[in-house]
């Protein structure tokens, strides 16, 4: 049988649907089923970070693609192009804000008096 993300399905009424959701999600359940621990959490949050950078960096190599094909008349079709930008401009913001929070974390945690 297929794997089938469930993590994208909103508003439903079976309990048993809406227990896996929050069971095997991402968004619920940030570190996994089994509880890991301070080094393998960090790692897993780490690979996560990576993980996110380089969706990031796919997206905005894939605008650039975009961009070249419609300036060298290869592609008519400005809606691909406007999905592609857009994607990355999403991908690349949300980066940044996690980039931002990760730093301000560091920050506070320099600054604990011991």
């Amino acid at each position: 049988m297929a794997s089938l993300d469930i993590s994208q399905l909103r508003n439903v009424t079976s309990e048993v649907i809406k227990s896996a959701e929050k069971h095997n999600s991402k968004v619920y359940n940030v570190l996994g089923d089994d509880q890991k621990g301070n080094d393998e959490s960090f790692k897993t949050i780490f690979s996560a970070a990576v993980d996110n950078i380089n969706t990031t960096n796919a997206y905005l190599s894939d605008a650039e693609n975009e961009e070249i094909k419609w300036a060298l008349g290869q592609t008519e079709n400005t809606h691909d192009l406007s999905i592609a930008l857009q994607k990355a401009s999403t991908a690349l913001q949300y980066t940044v804000a996690i980039r931002d929070r990760a730093m301000s974390a560091y920050r506070e945690i320099t600054q604990m008096q011991i």
